[in-house]
């Protein structure tokens, strides 16, 4: 029999707040954390708001020479981390300490450290460039960080899937517990690239929103308006641990990680499928994973990204598998919310969907005003709506075509 893996903490800083505490009441009352960027001026940008964290003090996590050394999506990564273990209440030492491990995903790292070093070079020339610079931007830093921290010594492993990134994390994750590599796992993804060179980017590609004017309904997945996504920052983390090895120490179980699947559409660098292919795949290998049937899902935290392709592609692919059921079920979009986290995206819609399961609570799309006629499932539209979920999906494709689905259920002792 294959070990089984439950989540037993969790941590987060997004848009709407430091702490998973804040961050539920949040998305249960349906509020947006999208405002104008204040980090930098951005008004010669076609996009001018974002999803930014505003009560995340770095000094409440970590020394001042830690600070200094690492990019601020390490900061965030270690604060979401430190949350989770003490909401997990798992302590590391020397007899467990080879049995726990971290996976983390990001999209691009360190790009603040990057600008600002680059910045450094041209003006005051490559001896001023801080012996920190490499090890404080690489994307494997934040598992490496949080693996220093604890002293977990088991896997570890960064991932650069894009979009996808930390759902991946998760993901591995839970198929190193079940293959027995590790007891546990600190998991999920951070990123933090609300900075001048992405967002110019993004804007050069016309993916962002230009609803400027209207920050709080500017990101509006599946609603006929959207016109583009809107960039976020933060991190989400959790701890995922093999089942008898939780219940021994009397952990409190959130959920049962129980499927888990990746797929590539081969299709473009940027654009979906447009017939959701991989999407498709991707969601039947995560239901053959947890052997169950499509009809046993009741909730789905779509990757919902509030662009005109991403959304049919993905509302076409839900409707291919699933069937009549894609009619029954609950689909929502946190990112109306939280805006779009990239490489952190997948944790943190991980960690609503566990609370989902916990709670009894779907969270809403907020901002969907005029139903696309194209996107025509229940998209738990502008409240969150009270509902026992026995089993969730979360969704997170990326550039690129990689794609990622776990599945999430309600745990049940009586299975054991």
């Amino acid at each position: 029999m294959s070990r089984r893996v439950v989540v037993t903490g969790l941590g987060m800083v997004t848009p709407l707040g430091t702490g998973v505490e804040k961050n539920w009441e949040a998305v249960c009352a349906g509020r947006s954390g999208i405002k104008p960027i204040e980090k930098f001026d951005a008004s010669a940008f076609s996009c001018q708001i974002a999803g930014e964290v505003t009560d995340f003090k770095s000094e409440e996590w970590m020394d001042k020479q830690q600070m200094r050394r690492f990019d601020i999506f390490v900061h965030y990564a270690v604060a979401s981390a430190r949350m989770a273990m003490e909401d997990s209440g798992l302590k590391i030492d020397s007899d467990n300490r080879d049995r726990v491990g971290c996976i983390t995903g990001s999209g691009l790292g360190g790009l603040s450290m990057l600008e600002h070093y680059h910045q450094i070079l041209l003006e005051k020339g490559p001896r001023r460039i801080s012996p920190f610079f490499i090890p404080g931007m690489i994307a494997n830093m934040a598992p490496g960080q949080i693996a220093i921290e604890f002293g977990a010594r088991g896997p570890n492993i960064s991932i650069e899937t894009a979009c996808a990134a930390s759902c991946h994390a998760i993901g591995e994750s839970f198929k190193v517990i079940r293959d027995d590599q590790a007891d546990a796992m600190i998991t999920g993804g951070s990123e933090a690239v609300v900075r001048p060179l992405a967002l110019g980017g993004f804007c050069s590609m016309r993916a962002l929103t230009s609803r400027n004017q209207e920050p709080e309904k500017a990101s509006r997945p599946f609603d006929l308006d959207r016109d583009g996504f809107v960039m976020g920052e933060g991190a989400g983390i959790l701890v995922l641990e093999e089942l008898t090895h939780a219940l021994e120490r009397g952990a409190d179980i959130y959920a049962e990680v129980a499927g888990y699947g990746v797929s590539g559409d081969a299709y473009h660098v940027s654009a979906p499928d447009p017939g959701g292919e991989g999407a498709i795949l991707c969601m039947s290998m995560a239901l053959k994973d947890a052997h169950m049937k499509p009809e046993e899902v009741d909730y789905i935290n779509a990757h919902g990204t509030s662009t005109k392709l991403n959304d049919i592609s993905e509302t076409k692919a839900i409707k291919s598998l699933f069937g009549e059921h894609a009619y029954k079920l609950a689909v929502s979009s946190t990112k109306s919310m939280t805006g779009h986290l990239l490489g952190g995206a997948g944790g943190v819609a991980a960690i609503y969907t566990a609370l989902t399961i916990r709670h009894g609570i779907m969270p809403p799309t907020i901002n969907h005003e005029t139903p696309d006629p194209k996107c025509d499932l229940d998209y738990v539209p502008n409240q969150a709506r009270e509902g026992k979920v026995r089993a969730a999906m979360v969704n997170a494709f990326g550039f690129g075509g990689t794609n990622a689905s776990l599945i999430l259920k309600a745990f049940e002792p009586r299975s054991l």
